[in-house]
């Protein structure tokens, strides 16, 4: 990586569509990939908060996808994965839900997602 900080590209892909959801866990589920969504909304001033330690963890937890869905844009995929408040975090594994975290509690999730996932360590 060359320059500053700033020009590292985000490991967390902002859903965009219902055909792009259905892609990106569809893939995951192939290839038994653990995946952790962040259901968020700009409005919600904890859940924007989240963001920045979204990141950080998705770049920790490489052998993992972040997915970030703006539940305003997405209504369908929120209801269906029962998201009633935000900041929602599920953590999921071949299709299913494995943990699910409310609220934004920057402790508990990075708890949460350790114990989903084993991270892979950066190298300095």
């Amino acid at each position: 990586m060359k320059g500053s900080r700033g020009n590292i590209k985000s490991r967390v892909v902002k859903i965009g569509s219902e055909k792009s959801w259905e892609f990106f866990i569809t893939q995951a589920n192939k290839q038994s990939c653990p995946v952790v969504v962040h259901f968020s909304a700009a409005w919600c001033m904890p859940s924007v908060a989240m963001n920045s330690l979204f990141e950080e963890l998705a770049l920790s937890y490489q052998d993992t996808l972040f997915l970030l869905v703006d539940v305003d844009e997405l209504k369908k995929i929120a209801r269906k994965m029962e998201v009633k408040a935000m900041p929602t975090f599920l953590m999921m594994k071949n299709g299913a839900l494995v943990d699910k975290l409310v609220g934004a509690n920057p402790g508990e999730i990075r708890k949460r997602i350790n114990g989903f996932v084993q991270p892979i360590p950066l190298q300095a």
